[in-house]
């Protein structure tokens, strides 16, 4: 079944290379199809309005594009305001219960996320908008700080949630409960609250394990534990976690959400993780699934070089 698509925001990383005259063409791709086309760059630390009739967004860039894209769109449904403490200055307006369904183009190096090759941006919207291309739906988390007892801040993110200290390599103290159950001490560089989506990025590389992005389920990995029995582990989404930052701390500690926006803790502050309300969407490859994504960016093909 063709779908109808009416109004489309082209969302642009500007350092990439050739990114302004790709979004030129896309534009006059939409264009030409009676599509109307908004275009709005990359601006770290500000979401811009999302026009509430709009049915499709197409990132040019790389996987930090598409996870900026995927807040501006949570906090445009709402994710990050349904329960009435968004953070200042995000659009709460736009979007519908279902979402709005990203285009990612990948113009980065490594693309995990974003499948769809600068080469096959064409051929993949015409796919998409003839019913031919699924859409792959990716849970995403709430983390609302909380400050004597009171909420003060709630992001949304789609890759993880960091808790660590603001300077390099201090060790900081953290206490973990599950929900409402007290479950770990951490005394570690921090700990990481990732997606199955943000399974191949920060918790990777720290030693947690991949989940097929369509998962639902969280990883908690303390990240550098000075006790060795802190080990990753994997909870159902149904979870909801805190994390307690300790009142005696050597060092700051800060929130870092996707690696894009950071909130500075003190201590007694509180941060709870849930699954937020809305997922992302993503627009499916019809070249390459997952399985030949991980293959290929992690080199398990057994060359010499693997």
């Amino acid at each position: 079944m063709k779908r109808q698509i009416r109004k489309a925001l082209v969302i642009v990383n500007l350092i990439k290379e050739e990114t302004e005259e790709l979004a030129t063409q896309v534009r006059a791709y939409l264009e030409k199809r009676g599509i109307e086309v908004s275009v709005a760059p990359v601006q770290e630390g500000t979401f811009p309005q999302v026009d509430p009739a709009t049915d499709l967004a197409i990132t040019l860039g790389g996987d930090g594009t598409l996870l900026y894209a995927a807040r501006i769109l949570a906090a445009a449904g709402g994710a990050a305001g349904s329960r009435g403490y968004a953070p200042a200055g995000r659009g709460l307006s736009a979007g519908g219960p279902q979402g709005i369904p990203i285009l990612a183009v990948n113009l980065g190096d490594f693309g995990f996320i974003t499948e769809i090759s600068r080469q096959e941006w064409a051929r993949a919207l015409d796919k998409y908008l003839d019913g031919k291309l699924g859409v792959s739906r990716r849970i995403m988390f709430d983390a609302v700080v909380q400050r004597g007892g009171r909420a003060i801040a709630c992001f949304s993110g789609l890759n993880d949630g960091v808790i660590r200290s603001s300077e390099f390599s201090r060790i900081v103290g953290l206490r973990i409960h599950l929900s409402a159950t007290y479950v770990a001490r951490y005394r570690a560089d921090g700990v990481i609250l990732a997606t199955p989506t943000g399974s191949t990025a920060y918790s990777m590389s720290a030693g947690g394990p991949i989940l097929h992005p369509e998962m639902e389920a969280f990883i908690l990995i303390p990240i550098c534990p000075f006790t060795l029995s802190n080990r990753p582990m994997v909870v159902p989404d149904s979870e909801e976690l805190t994390v307690e930052v300790e009142e005696r701390q050597r060092t700051g500690i800060v929130l870092l959400v996707d690696g894009q926006e950071m909130y500075r803790l003190v201590p007694g502050d509180r941060v709870v993780f849930r699954k937020s309300e809305r997922s992302t969407l993503i627009i499916l490859s019809d070249q390459r699934n997952f399985y030949q994504v991980l293959a290929s960016k992690l080199n398990w093909a057994g060359e010499p070089n693997a």
